[in-house]
């Protein structure tokens, strides 16, 4: 398993991330009230709030706005590895897009890529009952900016009990043909919405050239000196 730690102290950045913690935050608070709401609650949480593609494409009535649940969805998640898993990624990378597009276009971008990857697993999905819910999305869409902005970065990674130190190019680049590989052999019974974290890596793409600071150099480091053999270490 190889799981991201840190890129670097958030808190020596010239202007601490307050859009992204505040997110995480915002995360964390809906989820411990939904988790430690009775059962009955928690159901009309998610029938209120979370995205059902059935509902969105107006297969079925719905007695809430079903494209407000586009925005709502991603502050719902079913478990706590599902959150923590989320969260943890945001907090290592969404600061670094945060820094790069400033707050107000950060949350432009941030609430465009998790409804753009809702609408794709909904394109394919159109008459199904599941609802959607989770942050991925929109994290997907933070990791496909990072890998833009950012692919060398050094990002220190949890694998197999050892803590190792490689190019942001590695990390997500895995990530990414891990959800291709698991989006194509994936069933019926698998409940992660890969589809939907495709959706969100193309929306960061576009999203990015759309929103990105005039200045703002795209792919720093290749061409400046990265090898093959400078990926690991300080």
């Amino acid at each position: 398993m190889v799981f991201p730690m840190f890129d670097e102290n958030p808190f020596k950045k010239p202007k601490w991330p307050y859009v992204t913690w505040a997110i995480i935050v915002l995360n964390v608070v809906i989820f411990v009230f939904q988790a430690s709401a009775p059962d009955e609650t928690q159901r009309a949480i998610l029938a209120s709030f979370a995205a059902v593609p059935a509902a969105v494409s107006r297969d079925v009535s719905s007695s809430v706005l079903p494209e407000l649940t586009l925005v709502t969805s991603m502050f719902l998640h079913g478990g706590w590895e599902h959150l923590l898993g989320n969260m943890v990624y945001l907090w290592v990378f969404g600061d670094d897009i945060e820094e790069a597009l400033g707050p107000l276009r950060y949350i432009v971008f941030y609430l465009g890529c998790g409804i753009m990857a809702a609408l794709a697993f909904i394109a394919f999905n159109a008459h199904s009952t599941v609802p959607l819910v989770g942050a991925s999305g929109a994290i997907s869409g933070v990791l496909a900016a990072y890998m833009m902005i950012r692919p060398c970065a050094k990002v220190s990674v949890f694998v197999l009990r050892v803590v190792l130190r490689v190019r942001a190019y590695w990390v997500i680049g895995l990530w990414v043909l891990l959800q291709v590989f698991f989006f194509a052999s994936a069933d019926d019974s698998d409940n992660v919405a890969y589809l939907a974290h495709l959706g969100g890596l193309v929306a960061g793409v576009v999203l990015l050239f759309g929103l990105k600071p005039d200045g703002l150099r795209l792919f720093q480091c290749i061409g400046e000196g990265d090898t093959f053999s400078s990926v690991f270490g300080r």
